[in-house]
């Protein structure tokens, strides 16, 4: 799959680290989408591509796992990146259990997330905009 412009769902309950993240990523030139939890994302999902999907782990209605977990019984490949302001093991281990591309720790560095989404576009769809 040949991709321009990926398709990037930012999906967290904090509305203000959702813009910025969305602010960070569009400048960068991404197409953000915005879910505010992970009932919300599943509904986007149903209407629109998403290329990869950045979901907080503690969010009303569904949690970024239970997200996750009914994200991948429907598609196997789209890369996820789990994030969390309280990582524990056992919630890391859940994550790279259903296949998490990456989990990362609130708060979060730029050059971090910004590393992690790329990296995670190249290994999925061979999208690497500096080659």
């Amino acid at each position: 799959m040949k991709l321009e412009f990926p398709s990037l769902l930012i999906t967290d309950d904090d509305r203000d680290f959702r813009t910025t993240l969305c602010d960070l990523f569009e400048d960068r030139g991404y197409h953000t989408i915005e879910a505010a939890d992970g009932q919300e994302a599943l509904d986007i999902l149903e209407r629109q591509v998403v290329h990869l999907l950045l979901v907080d782990m503690h969010m009303p209605r569904l949690t970024g796992l239970e997200t996750l977990h009914a994200i991948r019984k429907v598609d196997m490949r789209m890369p996820f990146i789990l994030l969390s302001a309280a990582m524990d093991p056992a919630t890391e281990q859940q994550a790279r259990a259903a296949n998490a591309f990456q989990v990362l720790s609130k708060p979060v560095r730029l050059a971090e997330i910004t590393r992690a989404v790329q990296l995670a576009l190249d290994q999925t769809y061979g999208w690497n905009p500096g080659r």
